[in-house]
C-alpha cells in the first residue's frame, strides 16, 4: 500500500519508517529539509510540494497529516484539499481537539474527501513497539486503511480500532491524555511520600522494580519511572517544570460539559500548572491568613 507522509517529526518519521519496513511505499514531505533526507534514508521518496502528491500517488490517495496541532494542521489539512480529488483520504495523526476533527471532517465530506482522525499513542517507542491508534471517520475509509493501521499497531489485531465517527477518535485519545495525567500525577506523589520517609532510607529503584512485577500497580508507566531512577533517584540535572500538550484541559473541560465528576484528572491537571510557578501567590496569602487568626510563624525569605 502507498501514502504520503506530511510531517516529519519524531513520531512521524517514526511511523514512516515502521510503514516502510512492514513494504509499503511512503512519500515523504516536509519543510525541515534534514527530516525528509532522513526519511529518504530510511527508503521513503521525497517531493518538493504537496502539488505533487496528485501525480506521485495512486487513486484513491491517501495523506497522513502529523503536524502540531491547530493552525499548522487546519493550513496543512485544506491545502491539500485544495491538491486532492474526490475518494481520497486525509488522516489526522495528531493531537488535534476533536471537535476541529468533526468541523473539518464536515467541510471535506462537502468536496467528497474522506477524513480519519487517528489519536495515536506511543511516543518514541511506537517504532519498535508499535502505536496505539484510536481511529475515528466512516467505517470504509477507515477498512481501506487497514493495512497501513495493521502494520502500525503492536500487532495485527491489536492496539488499535475503529471507535466511531469522525472525531471519536481524537475524542478518545483527548480522555486518554486525560488519564495519564491522573496516572502521572500518583506515582509522582508516591514516590515523593517514600523519599520523604527518611529514616528508612528506601532504594526508590528497588521498589518500582518490586513493583513491576505482579503488583496491581504494574504499568508501562512504572517501568518507565524505573528507568529514570536507576542513575539519580535524586533527579539533580531535572527541573520540576511540567508541561501540558492541552488534551487535559480539554478532558477537564468536557467533564464539566458533561456534568462528569473527573476530579483526579482536574487536580492532576492543576498540579502541572503548580509546577511551573516558582513563587506562589497563594502559598503566601495562606501563610498570612494562619498568622492573622492563630499567630502561626511565618517564614522570610531572610530565614
Amino acid at each position: 500500500m502507498e501514502l504520503a507522509m506530511v510531517g516529519l517529526g519524531r513520531m512521524g518519521l517514526n511511523m514512516a519508517t515502521r510503514l516502510l519496513r512492514g513494504k509499503h511505499r511512503v512519500i515523504a514531505w516536509d519543510l525541515n529539509e534534514t527530516a525528509v533526507q532522513k526519511a529518504e534514508s530510511a527508503g521513503a521518496q521525497r517531493i518538493q510540494s504537496l502539488d505533487e502528491l496528485k501525480e506521485k500517488l495512486a487513486i484513491p490517495r491517501i495523506v497522513w497529516v502529523m503536524v502540531p496541532s491547530g493552525d499548522p494542521t487546519e493550513k496543512t489539512i485544506f491545502n491539500l484539499a485544495e491538491v486532492l480529488e474526490s475518494g481520497d483520504i486525509i488522516i489526522d495523526g495528531g493531537n488535534s481537539n476533536y471537535k476541529d476533527s468533526v468541523r473539518r471532517a464536515a467541510k471535506l465530506r462537502d468536496i467528497s474527501i474522506h477524513f480519519v482522525d487517528v489519536g495515536t499513542s506511543g511516543g518514541i517507542w511506537g517504532l519498535t513497539k508499535g502505536y496505539s491508534m484510536m481511529v475515528g471517520g466512516e467505517e470504509s475509509a477507515v477498512e481501506r486503511l487497514r493495512p497501513i493501521f495493521e502494520t502500525l499497531a503492536p500487532e495485527r489485531d491489536r492496539g488499535w480500532g475503529h471507535v466511531g465517527l469522525s472525531g471519536a477518535g481524537h475524542f478518545v485519545k483527548m480522555v486518554h491524555n486525560g488519564i495519564e495525567y491522573g496516572l502521572m500525577q500518583a506515582y509522582a506523589e508516591g514516590f515523593e511520600i517514600m523519599k520523604a520517609k527518611k529514616e528508612f532510607g528506601l532504594d526508590l529503584h528497588q521498589v518500582a522494580e518490586i513493583w513491576r512485577y505482579g503488583s496491581v500497580v504494574r504499568s508501562w508507566l512504572l517501568d518507565l519511572t524505573s528507568d529514570a531512577l536507576t542513575e539519580d533517584q535524586d533527579l539533580t540535572d531535572i527541573e520540576g517544570w511540567v508541561a501540558d500538550s492541552g488534551e487535559g484541559r480539554w478532558t477537564v473541560a468536557d467533564a464539566m460539559d458533561l456534568d462528569v465528576p473527573a476530579p483526579v484528572i482536574t487536580l492532576s491537571l492543576m498540579m502541572r500548572f503548580m509546577s511551573r510557578r516558582k513563587e506562589s501567590y497563594a502559598a503566601k496569602l495562606l501563610a498570612a491568613m494562619r498568622n492573622k487568626f492563630g499567630g502561626h510563624e511565618v517564614k522570610s525569605k531572610d530565614g
